[in-house]
């Protein structure tokens, strides 16, 4: 059979699949696979159809043995879904490594560290208890810690938080996906105690990374963002892929050189082959040489789990060359997955392994076909003799040969990655297909100038000097060819994330169309009726979309931010957009995965920090157009500055009585003066599809009463409040005014005094009007179309409200 293990992998992952989805008894499943397996060993005929079907059920098993809550003493089985203070004692799983993130002009540091739990404390009371907890740490712990040292560590147990919306990363399953299913943060080192080290040596990798960046700063000045960028590329260090370093790799998509992956193995192999059969070395010792030095680079680096799997798929191809085997990428592909999958089923639903995968897998299946085009581009007159050709043009070829060969292989790994990249990054980079040929060059010059500067290390210090300033030059290159190819108009785009079936639809009509059997004269007919539905089918889609309105709540830590997505772009909105730290975490990634990139409007709706301490932030990433405030002067002293550019900056002051777009303002008044600031906050009138809503932001008691006596008619279907910080929102008699059919409280988790009060909750609840609270539901968004209306939360409830007649 030709390539043999890709249908063995194949109902492998089909079986994980399975067990990812139906978890079933897992004694079940071993009795169901062992009698399987024993009808396939007994009875011969229907030992063909039996082995796939216990290639699925091992694959089950696998799946659900990993993920099931087994032993007694689990931390799944002892701890409970809320936070609690508990000491725990355990081993360090690694050496703790420190992460760095700047807000604004301040560099704030956390170590990050995994702790295999032997025992928890928990007032007073100790008990066994096992499984891993992700430790994260305020700033940075001193060397003493590292991995295999038995720690105790004091701070707040609980699992890892759940998004506020669907849309952001969801750390609770990015953990999960690797075994870990609680956190625990500590505040300093001090909640750090060291019990025990089971060794006074530090392991190997350690190290190996503190000889290799001495060895790479060798001659360096000093420690810029070349030099520690060199460190993240060839050993895999993390802290210097902050947020702000790692984005123009993200959004030209040459993120990949970092992660210790397929182009670092295979350049390492290459190079150590390529010295080997210089000195004329045998294939087979070649293959016992190269195989153990490639893991050894994987060891001292950490064992990352790119690496891992980069490693796997080489030793699989160097050892088939070795051993003069016939060379097939997709067969070593399906055994390398077949490897990595059986030693940890997870993998397959972490997004670095998608994206190595698939773009293996792109390689495979549609490099040939670009090749194929390549050739008919350089194709010359057959009966002319190569001879015959100038020097020049055959000089000419030999360049355009390599530069087409390296576009078809970044044209068909961009083609594999891009609905992941949408999916995971919510990016569509076209630049990276420009930054590719230029990146990857020079990542691998820069890759061997480090790899000969780790050669020569101590005993040929000039060389080692040498190779460092050369390999920094590479780098140097690299950052600015990125930040460059990301300002090109149309570099990179935001978009939505695609639903399973885009991904049906994307991958079918490609792997068809390159090799070419969508297109066969048979089958021509078939595949142009498919299209036609496929586009009628998405264009309705787009029908839906634009005829329907979208309003977003987002809560944003002890504040909250109403976007709106109105039909057409002209009319979207967004009303505050939170502090710094809400903006980073919450309101910028959140717009990107609605495939947000620019935004007409922005309203501030009160001086509060909480609500626009990023809005200078905010309107440069989304490059607003328009920005409205009210007519009350607020002492904050970033809303003044704001202020005091408001004309520059075209700034539109509105009041109540006058129109913001689609939206009518009811307060305040021009001449209203307020001793809270929150008396002063706007309020705005805005009707989707025969549907009222009234946003009050956090208007107190004061503002209430101005709002009732002035306003002819308050009513609306749903009101969305957020809390006043010395009055309650949402009054008696507004309530009465309002009539609401909906009511949304913008409370949050954190800090404490922005959790909606037990009072404010009891009264609401005797008015018998459904209430959803932000701080339970997460985000909240509201679909309004022709048919009705519905809201969703971030917790996946979800309640709809047929159209009615308008009031």
């Amino acid at each position: 059979m030709k390539r043999p293990l890709l249908p063995v992998a194949l109902c492998y992952v089909a079986g994980l699949l399975l067990g990812d989805f139906f978890k079933p008894s897992l004694a079940g499943l071993f009795v169901v696979a062992s009698v399987v397996f024993l009808c396939g060993l007994f009875i011969s005929r229907l030992r063909p159809v039996l082995l796939w079907l216990l290639l699925v059920l091992v694959g089950w098993t696998n799946m659900v043995a990993r993920t099931a809550v087994l032993a007694p003493d689990d931390l799944r089985r002892l701890t409970g879904d809320e936070q609690e203070i508990a000491t725990m004692r355990g081993v360090l799983e690694e050496t703790p490594s420190l992460r760095v993130r700047e807000v604004g002009e301040v560099e704030m540091t956390h170590t990050m560290a995994l702790v295999r739990v032997r025992s928890l404390i928990r007032k007073d009371k100790s008990e066994s208890a096992t499984g891993l907890v992700m430790v994260s740490t305020r700033g940075d712990l001193p060397s003493d810690y590292f991995k295999g040292s038995e720690v105790e560590i004091t701070g707040v147990l609980g699992p890892p938080p759940l998004p506020v919306s669907p849309l952001l990363f969801d750390y609770r399953s990015y953990l999960a996906r690797q075994g870990i299913y609680r956190q625990i943060k500590a505040s300093t080192a001090e909640d750090w105690k060291l019990v025990s080290a089971t060794t006074n040596t530090r392991p190997l990798a350690d190290r190996f990374l503190l000889w290799s960046q001495r060895t790479l700063a060798h001659g360096m000045p000093v420690k810029d963002e070349p030099l520690r960028l060199i460190w993240a590329m060839t050993l895999g260090w993390k802290t210097a892929l902050t947020d702000e370093v790692s984005e123009p790799f993200m959004r030209s998509g040459t993120m990949h050189i970092f992660a210790i992956s397929g182009l670092h193995i295979a350049l390492i192999a290459a190079i150590l082959v390529g010295v080997l059969r210089v000195v004329r070395v045998p294939r087979m010792a070649c293959g016992f040489v190269v195989i153990p030095l490639i893991w050894f680079y994987t060891g001292a680096t950490g064992w990352q789990s790119s690496a891992i799997r980069s490693t796997v798929m080489m030793t699989i191809i160097v050892g088939g060359w070795a051993l003069r085997r016939p060379g097939d990428l997709l067969n070593s592909l399906a055994a390398a997955g077949l490897v990595i999958l059986a030693w940890d089923p997870q993998q397959l639903f972490q997004a670095s392994f998608q994206l190595s995968f698939f773009v293996v897998l792109s390689l495979a299946l549609f490099l040939s076909p670009l090749e194929v085009l390549r050739d008919r581009v350089l194709e010359l007159d057959p009966l002319l003799p190569r001879e015959l050709l100038p020097p020049w043009k055959r000089a000419l070829r030999a360049v355009l040969r390599v530069v087409l060969t390296s576009f078809a292989t970044s044209l068909a790994a961009w083609l594999g990655a891009l609905p992941l990249s949408a999916y995971y990054f919510h990016l569509f980079s076209p630049v990276t297909l420009l930054a590719n040929l230029i990146v990857v060059p020079m990542s691998s010059a820069a890759l061997a100038c480090n790899l000969g500067s780790l050669f020569c290390g101590d005993w040929f210090p000039w060389a080692t000097e040498l190779f460092n300033h050369c390999g920094w030059f590479w780098m140097a290159g690299m950052v600015k060819v990125s930040q460059w190819s990301t300002e090109l108009p149309g570099a990179f785009y935001y978009v939505p994330a695609p639903s399973w079936l885009t991904f049906v639809f994307y991958y079918g009509f490609l792997i068809g169309t390159l090799n070419g059997w969508l297109w066969k004269p048979e089958q021509r007919r078939r595949t142009i009726l498919a299209l036609v539905v496929v586009t009628l089918f998405y264009g309705w889609q787009w029908l839906e979309a634009r005829n329907a309105t979208r309003l977003t709540v987002l809560p944003l830590n002890g504040a909250h931010g109403v976007f709106v997505d109105n039909a057409g772009h002209d009319h979207d909105w967004m009303f505050d957009c939170g502090n710094t730290n809400s903006f980073e975490f919450v309101t910028r990634p959140l717009l990107h995965a609605k495939g947000v990139n620019t935004l007409p409007q922005l309203a501030l709706t009160h001086g509060d920090l909480k609500h626009v301490g990023a809005t200078e932030e905010f309107v440069t990433t989304f490059r607003v157009s328009e920005i409205y405030a009210g007519p009350v002067r607020f002492r904050s002293a970033t809303y003044r500055r704001l202020a005091s550019q408001a004309e520059e900056d075209g700034w539109k002051i509105v009041k109540r009585g006058d129109k913001a777009g689609i939206w009518e303002v009811l307060h305040p008044a021009l001449t209203d003066t307020y001793a809270q600031a929150d008396d002063g906050a706007l309020v705005l009138l805005g009707e989707f599809h025969g549907v009222r809503v009234l946003l009050l932001s956090d208007l107190g008691r004061t503002g209430q009463n101005d709002l009732i006596a002035r306003t002819r008619d308050l009513r609306a279907d749903i009101v969305v409040t957020g809390l006043p910080v010395k009055t309650e929102p949402l009054c008696d008699a507004l309530l009465d005014v309002i009539q609401p059919k909906l009511i949304v409280v913008a409370d949050s988790e954190f800090p404490a005094t922005e959790r909606a009060s037990g009072q404010l909750r009891d009264r609401l609840d005797q008015r018998k009007i459904p209430v959803l609270y932000t701080r339970q539901t997460g985000a909240l968004e509201f679909n309004f179309n022709s048919r009705g209306w519905k809201v969703s939360g971030g917790d996946g409830s979800a309640v709809s409200f047929p159209k009615t007649p308008s009031r």
